[in-house]
């Protein structure tokens, strides 16, 4: 069972973007093999985008975007078509002419492995050749198992051979409690599906997407030799163990509070939790036997899998073992699976129409797999020293206006203000690229064997994660690579991110003035620090500890009457976003999307701040135009474009299951009906739509 860890949760737990490496793409002429022509340069603020037969009081967005959006269908290969798609088919683009040159004639080692690992990639013939022998090793694993008791030891080699096991998981990540200590923690997982919803719910659009799930899962194990009868049943096996862990399930939203995932055990207790699975074989055989004490974060889910091994047979587990090893592997075999996965995944589930050229998704996953490697190349030519400097000082920009806009919250008592400040002081950035690059000295790639080269890249994140426990914090490490168009924050750590990747337009450009850049990336700063005062963030101190009282409950550095304050405002927030609709019948998640919401509401308001700072210092007038726009009309719309964007209905509605995340539209438009400026920079009156009688702030 593929489990999602606690610690990579907790990593990501506050980005810009949805998605891993997030490079995404845009419209240019291709082949497999690659670009047969290079992308067009990335544009900030362009007034070409604007619907000037919009108001910009009554939809912003539209205002804004409008032309952008009529311009800018989707292409087939794509489910959203956003304005930042041009940078990060810039940044692909850059990254593709490294990895094809470096597979032709590496310079380096590190060229020579990365090189090999996108040409192995690349070799489609062989890969169509090999079909489904790359898994039949795995496979044969589990058909040999015999006993019940054995499961564990099964999980063991499917670990230590392909880097995760399929009942359970275990990863290192920081201690709520203490961050400065590392420790073993087991999440959930185990579905296949996009979201427990799906298995849950019982309205028909999501009935008939488990009968064309049940539909797929027979076609796939068709492909693999079993007869459609046999492949049925075990289709309908699979569908019921996969309900059955969607029931064990916390949901998104109870998984964003950090109470409900941090229940610390000894092994012994975790053994009498499942005690049809043997962790001291487990733990002993993935290298984590000294862990005397591991953070269970959905002890539900841990008894519903024990409660599934006791009670399906053997043959039935097996079966949804097969499963997932297939699953896993099926972008990557032989054309048959892979069509028959993108079939069922991209078209069904989300209406992509056509597969991406195979290039692009070669190179997103050799950036994905040697992403450090690639970088240190990428870096030096694509991210000079100044782009560095500049970043460093719009940080502090928004840093100075953050502090100011805590001391000036109306709602906030001056003990909650000096906690806040600490926390503020604490944070600590990281711009571009690592201090240090990290070792893939110990990972082995094959220029001819894609899969297995998949295999020993899990094996050695797997390893060098687990070989983290007990250990100090590496405060220097990322979680994204230099190329990424993305930024986060994260809370253990209590650090912002800001990759090389984004520190271009639409998101900064050095030629454009002030309040372009400002409702760009200095929006993108203020989401980020605000990340570490919303929902979640609040939960967290200034070295990244939660608070727990005395009793074991959630404590808070809030005062309980500020406390009581920003949980009301915090319901005004989730309540607004829930009342946004993405589809026929589809709503915004307001509590699962409400810690982007927050950030983005005060991200705008401090980078606006920021903006009038910077303005007053360089002799910049409130009235001076550029373009036929004021500085203030020019930083929103510059915050606007960056959002404009086309989407998939089908995309729409399972980004509104499981992406905390909103739309354009309304990352946009939600953002700025609840900031009196934006009014004022377009003359909006009271009750107009962007400009309504009641409004929420947080910070």
């Amino acid at each position: 069972m593929r489990i999602q860890s606690v610690a990579s949760y907790l990593l990501l737990s506050g980005t810009l973007l949805a998605g891993g490496s997030a490079l995404g793409q845009n419209v240019v002429s291709t082949d497999d093999n690659g670009p047969t022509s290079a992308p067009k340069k990335p544009m900030s603020f362009d007034l070409s985008s604007i619907d000037k037969t919009a108001d910009p009081c009554t939809d912003f967005y539209q205002y804004a975007c409008g032309n952008w959006i009529k311009n800018n269908p989707i292409p087939p290969t794509e489910t959203r078509w956003g304005s930042f798609n041009t940078l990060g088919e810039q940044n692909q683009y850059l990254l593709w002419k490294e990895l094809s040159a470096a597979a032709a004639n590496p310079k380096t080692p590190l060229q020579t492995k990365y090189g090999n690992y996108y040409a192995a990639c690349m070799d489609v013939k062989r890969v169509n050749e090999l079909g489904v022998k790359p898994i039949q090793p795995e496979l044969a694993q589990i058909a040999e198992l015999t006993d019940k008791k054995k499961l564990a030891a099964l999980d063991v080699a499917l670990e230590n051979t392909y880097g995760s096991g399929f009942l359970f998981g275990v990863a290192v990540g920081q201690d709520q409690k203490d961050s400065s200590k590392q420790i073993l923690q087991t999440g959930q997982g185990g579905l296949t599906l996009p979201d427990r919803e799906y298995y849950l719910s019982d309205d028909a659009r999501n009935a008939k997407i488990r009968e064309q799930y049940v539909d797929h899962v027979t076609k796939m194990f068709v492909l693999m030799g079993d007869t459609p009868e046999k492949a049925a049943t075990e289709a309908a096996d699979v569908m019921r163990i996969e309900t059955a862990l969607a029931k064990g399930s916390m949901s998104r939203t109870e998984m964003r509070d950090p109470a409900a995932r941090y229940h610390i055990t000894t092994i012994a207790q975790l053994q009498e939790l499942s005690p049809d699975f043997d962790w001291h074989v487990f733990l002993t055989g993935v290298g984590v036997a000294q862990a005397t004490t591991i953070n269970v974060s959905s002890p539900g889910f841990v008894k519903t899998v024990n409660t599934l091994v006791d009670t399906e047979s053997l043959e039935a587990l097996k079966t949804y073992m097969r499963w997932h090893v297939l699953h896993g592997a099926a972008a990557y075999l032989s054309e048959p699976f892979v069509d028959e996965n993108f079939n069922f995944f991209a078209k069904t589930l989300t209406g992509q129409k056509e597969q991406q050229p195979r290039y692009k998704r070669c190179t997103r996953l050799t950036d994905g797999a040697l992403g450090e490697a690639v970088g240190q190349d990428w870096v030096k030519e694509n991210f000079p020293p100044d782009a560095k400097a500049n970043m460093e000082k719009l940080v502090a920009a928004l840093r100075k206006a953050l502090d100011q806009d805590i001391q000036q919250l109306p709602w906030m008592s001056p003990e909650t203000k000096v906690e806040a400040e600490k926390k503020l002081v604490a944070f600590r950035q990281k711009i571009g690229y690592p201090e240090t690059w990290r070792d893939y000295s110990k990972l082995t790639v094959k220029r001819d064997d894609f899969v297995g080269n998949l295999a020993r890249n899990s094996v050695f994140e797997r390893n060098r994660n687990l070989g983290r426990l007990g250990k100090p914090v590496d405060e220097t490490e990322w979680g994204m690579t230099p190329p990424t168009v993305n930024a986060y924050y994260n809370p253990p750590q209590n650090d912002i991110n800001f990759p090389a990747g984004i520190l271009q337009p639409p998101f900064f450009d050095n030629t454009k003035d002030p309040a372009v850049n400002f409702g760009g990336i200095g929006v993108v700063i203020g989401h980020e620090m605000t990340h570490g005062f919303d929902d979640q963030g609040s939960k967290y101190g200034p070295t990244g500890n939660v608070k727990y009282n005395t009793d074991g409950t959630l404590g808070s550095w809030f005062t309980p009457e500020d406390q009581k304050k920003f949980d009301e405002r915090t319901k005004c927030v989730a309540d607004e976003y829930s009342g946004f609709n993405v589809a026929e019948g589809q709503n915004l998640n307001g509590r699962l999307t409400l810690g982007e919401n927050s950030a983005d509401n005060g991200g705008i308001r401090i980078a606006y701040q920021a903006l009038q700072q910077v303005m007053a210092k360089q002799g910049i007038s409130p009235t001076s135009q550029i373009d036929g726009y004021t500085p203030a009309q020019r930083f929103f719309i510059s915050f606007g474009q960056v959002w404009c964007s086309n989407q998939t209905e089908q995309s729409a509605r399972v980004l509104a299951k499981t992406d905390p995340h909103s739309p354009g539209k309304w990352r946009t438009d939600g953002t700025v009906q609840n900031f009196d400026e934006f009014g004022k920079a377009f003359s909006c009156k009271v009750g107009q739509p962007m400009m309504p009688e009641k409004s929420c702030r947080v910070w």
